[in-house]
């Protein structure tokens, strides 16, 4: 068991899975608040990383690509301090955050996780029903209904059709972006392969205007978008897993020829030698499966 306690919250592990759990701090996004609890299963993982900084570091899961809808949703544009697969770690308490990494490194290196595309999700995504406010609109979705209600800073254009009411199935596509400079933000629905009209006069748009509410959002998008067809799982999903590259950080590790018996872990310590003198694993990721093996004997 691994745990870290800090004021963004606590993360734990128990081999199985990371526990990630928001802190009560009132410098806690909505975001995090508003998502709760979430358990990442081992196999959702493609890394781990600790960043030391001069203050404080960061703790880091990276997600396999097609695990989790929010982190699809998102695209890597959500902000350090909503993302929930982020950690605020006090300088004191690196070396708790760095045996935290050990401990899930070696985990993914034991279980053979593959750290590539998922062809489905593995982690749920928020939980229904889910109303979220933001910019100039009200969005809600139990499952089957998605309601976009708009509030006094709607276009008039816009709120004068009533509220959009649109069914799953009806679907196609779900965007969010955040606010980046002058240009707003948007919660998009597509309904059809056509030209969307700007968020600001769109009737399956929520305009966002870059206040602390807008990341909200993103969980009504991930939340739909966990009810779609994975976009993996289709006819170009061998080319995906074919193209898609290895994480900087995942150490490959020759399976044994049969089980966890004493000849084969120790055949699996001479590949490893083997890749490490040949250059391909690094002096830090050889002795990470160097223990991870040893601990298996």
């Amino acid at each position: 068991m691994a745990e870290i306690i800090q004021r963004d919250g606590t993360w734990t592990f128990d081999g199985d899975t990371v526990r990630i759990v928001p802190g009560s701090d009132k410098r806690v996004s909505l975001l995090r608040k508003s998502l709760g609890e979430v358990a990442v299963p081992l196999r959702a993982l493609a890394g781990v990383t600790f960043e030391q900084g001069r203050k404080s570091g960061r703790l880091r899961l990276r997600l396999r690509d097609g695990a989790d809808p929010l982190t699809r949703v998102a695209g890597g544009k959500l902000d350090d301090g909503s993302d929930p697969y982020q950690l605020t770690v006090e300088n004191d308490r690196a070396g708790v955050a760095e045996y935290f990494v050990d401990e899930v490194r070696n985990s993914l290196l034991l279980d053979e996780v593959d750290s590539g595309p998922t062809e489905h999700y593995l982690l749920p995504g928020p939980s229904l029903p889910i109303t979220m406010s933001a910019g100039d609109g009200t969005a809600t979705f139990d499952g089957e209904e998605i309601r976009l209600e708009w509030n006094w800073k709607t276009e008039e254009s816009k709120s004068s059709q009533g509220t959009t009411t649109l069914s799953l199935g009806d679907v196609e596509a779900v965007e969010w972006r955040p606010s980046a400079g002058m240009e707003n933000g948007f919660l998009r629905f597509r309904v059809g392969r056509g030209n969307s009209p700007a968020p600001k006069y769109d009737p399956h748009a929520v305009e966002l205007y870059g206040f602390r509410k807008d990341p909200l959002m993103a969980l009504v998008a991930a939340a739909v978008v966990a009810r779609l067809p994975h976009p993996n799982a289709d006819a170009h999903a061998p080319a995906l897993l074919a193209k898609t590259p290895e994480p900087a950080d995942a150490v490959p590790v020759p399976a044994p020829a049969s089980g966890d018996d004493h000849d084969a872990l120790l055949r699996r310590l001479r590949e490893l030698g083997e890749l490490h003198q040949a250059g391909i694993l690094t002096a830090e990721e050889f002795t990470t499966a160097k223990q991870a093996v040893l601990k298996r004997l």
